[in-house]
């Protein structure tokens, strides 16, 4: 799962990049990168590197501090609760005798005991 900080900042160099009328192969060819990893920093499931985010700033003549304008917002934002995740993962679990000490496990870190059908 992506860092609401890396998503930020991956929107406001798309953001800027639409601006400045750069497609990503554009921004792509001047970092010696492909479109695609350009794609992924924009969608923020690749962090940009402080180096590379330099590079950004200077190709597309902004101060680095760019990025991350309103991110304090986004920082004060709820993180996402990840239990049905959890749910979905223990749900694909085929063994039962596995699934059934995962539970337990859960249920000790957690103190909550869930309460199990008789087999």
């Amino acid at each position: 799962m992506s860092h609401p900080i890396d998503i930020h900042v991956g929107k406001r160099l798309k953001q800027i990049r639409t601006l400045r009328r750069m497609s990503q192969t554009d921004v792509a060819k001047r970092l010696n990168l492909s479109f695609q990893q350009i794609q992924k920093y924009e969608i923020g499931s690749n962090r940009i590197a402080a180096s590379r985010l330099f590079e950004l700033s200077r190709i597309l003549d902004v101060p680095t501090s760019y990025f991350f304008e309103g991110a304090a917002e986004v920082e004060s934002l709820p993180r996402r609760d990840n239990g049905l995740d959890i749910v979905n993962a223990l749900a694909a679990i085929e063994d039962e005798k596995i699934k059934s000490r995962i539970v337990t496990f859960i249920e000790d870190v957690s103190g909550l005991t869930v309460s199990r059908r008789a087999s």
